[in-house]
């Protein structure tokens, strides 16, 4: 069974969980916004970004475009009438589009990690112990997905789309030649009963049910673990993960002459087929202590390069855990089938799992080994190895990774001010990156579309200009506090608007890319409005942000989305914010050091503001 691919979204929602089936779980078709609405905001939207000349040149586009009987009716009444005929109007479209037609590498670009809080062990029989625990805990919310047991997500006291839960699994991405594709064998007539655990570069077929089709206890899971460990000792053996790392189109070519021998096409099948993959890595190379989250993150992001753990990564497949020896983890995945929401649901449902007591011992019963996967290296294949080797290095060396805990407050703060926090934070960050580049630049945080049957995420963009108006009066000594505190508050409220907006299908961007798609699916030009220096840099996103409530001290890291961008992950708890930023040092203006140092004074700052001390 082939599947569209669909996007990952990292949101600002407030979600409840209520105990009712999911399976029957009904929610409305996402709406086409109107035309004149979009398009007003979006002359809105690039107000603080663009000179007066260049807005009323952009202006008179814009409106050419949306006149009655012209080019933008028409293609609002070809979206109103796709709307019609599918279940999304947009879901499709936008992951052909943003995701299985892009080319780049997994790794960095594409796939988000998430890094758990170290477990309290150091060493590998400890790692095994944990890892086991885990996979049945993965098991255990898998079943709850199959039976319908899972609470569903509810938003203002409406369900939430609960359709992404079964496809997590048995899930893979395909590379090919121009575009790739996503295969899901989690309901083919015999569903796979196996996951893929990888360590030292070797790949393992580990069952994880009895013959009966009851689950594996832990005990059983670890001996099998313990087997996996004895038989993969330190080799010479090629990281054929690695190949995954390659650009999409590198990756396809390769693959294909990959799966020409039989054995390796069997291999391959085995980790595409597999629930999830488990990747149990060496320890995390530690400089010192004030930079090892970020380290850590960064191993579990890419896997510390190609002399560490990055061959214990297949990136194609939906679920990665990673498990090391010295009590590291977290977990990684493809944007095709995962998105934040599922994915923080199934964490704090291996965390609640992991506080419970080990169940009784299972019975001893033989166990067949575990399947050790073999692949043919010809002189070709070893070749797309090395390339793969070079260029992930190189990729991993460019990106700059700082993840750091900050600990003067929370978002309980805002909330005492009756300020959303994630649009505080949202300001905080474009005032921070000001104080850096000495100018605004555009940024897009994610908001959730699965209000709406498959729907998937929209941008909500900023600065505002309330936010411009915020910022430029903030470090001005002439303006009093109670006037900078009034424009604080209008900025973070603008900015709370545009989130309820995004919310309700109301935002810009999917629709902005509805109507061009619409234009080159009727055989049109792309209308001038897209051809415009405007759009290209409203939509060069420097900023690129995501806030990843969790239940715990997890800490989300992806890499930016331009060269000369920034990506910045943030989980805000009651007294404390977890951040992570990234860039590429190839880029001399951008430096994820120098912005973080700046963040953190520039939210001591707003605290102040909020709450002097004199």
């Amino acid at each position: 069974m082939i599947l569209r691919k669909f996007q990952r979204g990292t949101l600002s929602r407030v979600v409840l969980r209520h105990e009712m089936s999911f399976s029957s779980v009904v929610v409305p078709t996402q709406p086409v916004p109107p035309l004149a609405q979009t398009l007003q905001r979006y002359l809105t939207a690039l107000e603080p970004l663009l000179p007066p000349d260049e807005i009323q040149h952009t202006r008179k586009m814009v409106q050419q475009f949306g006149k009655p009987g012209g080019l933008g009716q028409q293609l609002q009444e070809g979206l109103e009438k796709r709307s019609r005929h599918s279940n999304n109007w947009i879901a499709d479209w936008w992951v052909q589009w943003a995701h299985l037609e892009s080319r780049q590498p997994l790794p960095v670009h594409s796939n988000p990690a998430i890094s758990l809080p170290r477990r309290d062990y150091n060493g590998w029989r400890s790692q095994l112990v944990f890892a086991s625990k885990l996979i049945t805990a993965v098991l255990d919310f898998k079943a709850k997905i199959n039976r319908g047991q899972l609470p569903v997500e509810l938003m203002r006291g409406k369900p939430l789309c609960m359709e992404l839960y079964p496809l997590l699994f048995s899930s893979c991405r395909i590379p090919g030649p121009k575009h790739d594709y996503i295969v899901h064998h989690g309901k083919t007539r015999r569903s796979p009963t196996h996951i893929t655990v990888v360590r030292n570069y070797q790949f393992f077929q580990l069952d994880v049910y009895n013959s009966d089709g009851s689950r594996m206890t832990e005990s059983q899971i670890l001996g099998q673990l313990l087997r996996i460990r004895s038989q993969s000792w330190k080799t010479d053996k090629e990281p054929m993960g690695i190949l995954t790392s390659e650009h999409r189109h590198t990756w396809g070519a390769a693959y294909n002459r990959l799966i020409k021998d039989k054995l390796n096409k069997e291999s391959v099948q085995v980790i595409e087929k597999g629930l999830f993959s488990l990747c149990l890595d060496s320890p995390v190379m530690r400089i010192s202590d004030e930079k090892y989250a970020s380290r850590k993150a960064a191993q579990i992001l890419h896997g510390g390069g190609t002399f560490s753990n990055s061959g214990n990564r297949w990136f194609d497949k939906t679920l990665q855990f990673v498990v090391g020896e010295d009590g590291s983890w977290g977990l990684l995945y493809e944007q095709a089938t995962a998105e934040g929401p599922p994915i923080s649901m199934l964490l704090d449902h291996i965390l609640e799992y992991c506080e419970q007591p080990d169940p009784k011992r299972a019975p001893l019963v033989p166990l067949p080994m575990p399947k050790k996967l073999y692949f043919h290296i010809d002189r070709d294949i070893k070749r797309d190895i090395e390339h793969a080797k070079q260029n992930l290095d190189i990729l991993i060396n460019d990106l700059d990774v700082n993840v750091f805990n900050f600990k003067r407050f929370g978002k309980e703060l805002p909330k005492q001010h009756n300020l959303s926090p994630n649009a505080f934070i949202q300001v905080a960050l474009q005032l921070a990156y000001y104080r850096v580049h000495n100018e605004v630049c555009p940024a897009c945080d994610i908001a959730t579309q699965r209000m709406f049957r498959g729907g998937r995420t929209e941008f909500i963009r900023s600065p505002t200009n309330q936010t411009l108006k915020f910022i430029l009066a903030f470090d001005d000594p002439e303006v009093s506090r109670e006037a900078k505190l009034q424009l604080l508050r209008e900025a973070v409220d603008a900015y709370t608007a545009l989130t309820q907006k995004a919310l309700m299908g109301q935002g810009i961007d999917r629709h902005l890319l509805g109507l061009k798609l619409q234009g080159i699916e009727e055989g049109l030009s792309i209308p001038k409005i897209f051809m415009d220096t405007a759009y290209g840099l409203a939509t060069h996103w420097k900023l690129r942000t995501g806030q990843v409530p969790a239940n715990t001290d997890s800490v989300m890291c992806f890499g930016p989305l331009v060269p000369d961008g920034y990506a910045i992950c943030y989980n805000p708890q009651a007294d404390h914010v977890h951040f992570s930023i990234t860039a590429f040092n190839c880029c001399e203006e951008t430096h994820a050091e120098t912005l973080a140092l700046t963040l953190k004074d520039t939210l001591c700052h707003l605290q102040e503001l909020l709450q002097p001390t004199v």
